[in-house]
């Protein structure tokens, strides 16, 4: 497979400036297939000029936004929301991040609750006094580990990709993958839904999962990258 973070506009030199990529998984399972899977993500596309970083709502607090509309007059320094939580130092590492990755387990065709609340919460960046309008042209990667192959993955996609065009940000899509709209791995045997209980992180196994990982993350970074050559212009 070529690497796209080497494959460069004609006429144009090689992008030298540091790309920052931050991953958040929703799963509540310390461990499992979704924070292996989002690992596995940030992994293949860390390399010269790329950092990577990964928080896991796991081991986070966020609570359900209140909708008190604190984000749309009273934002500051060091505070964009009413919610006493992690969600500000969340939204720091979000603001500074030229990439965002959302990965899911696949809960009843949708991304988890955990993940939908932070979502909710992100309203600070569409609304906020401070910091309305941060994310724009940010790229958005969305992630989900589903149990079989045919079980929610467009759908659990969808949900961070319309949160991604909320927040005016470009989402990302290859076509050559499992599905053209999100990295997408499988749990289970094959995608099959069955249970093998010697298989504990099917997403390791997953061979179709782990080629639109790469592809996504790898079309992730290009376009990150054209986006700081035109704002440098």
């Amino acid at each position: 497979m070529v690497d796209t973070l080497l494959m460069y506009p004609a006429g144009r030199e090689p992008y030298t400036m540091e790309i920052r990529v931050l991953g958040i998984s929703g799963s509540p399972i310390p461990g499992g297939n979704v924070e292996t899977f989002m690992q596995q993500m940030l992994q293949g596309v860390s390399r010269q000029g790329v950092v990577t970083e990964a928080l896991h709502l796991s081991q986070l607090e966020v609570q359900d936004c209140v909708h008190c509309n604190f984000c749309l007059r009273k934002q500051e320094p060091g505070k964009y929301c009413s919610r006493k939580d992690d969600g500000q130092m969340i939204f720091e590492k979000i603001e500074s991040a030229d990439v965002l990755l959302l990965a899911t387990p696949v809960y009843f065709m949708r991304t988890s609750a955990r993940m939908a609340s932070l979502i909710d919460r992100l309203r600070v960046f569409v609304f906020g006094n401070q910091v309305g309008g941060k994310l724009k042209n940010k790229i958005g990667v969305s992630a989900a580990v589903a149990w079989a192959r045919n079980a929610g993955f467009e759908t659990t996609h969808l949900t961070h990709i319309l949160a991604f065009m909320t927040l005016e940000m470009l989402p990302v899509s290859v076509h050559h993958c499992v599905s053209p709209l999100g990295a997408s791995a499988v749990a289970s045997p094959g995608g099959t839904g069955l249970f093998d209980k010697s298989i504990r992180l099917g997403v390791e196994h997953d061979d179709l999962g782990r080629h639109s990982a790469q592809a996504m993350m790898n079309r992730a970074a290009e376009l990150a990258m054209l986006i700081r050559q035109g704002s440098a212009r």
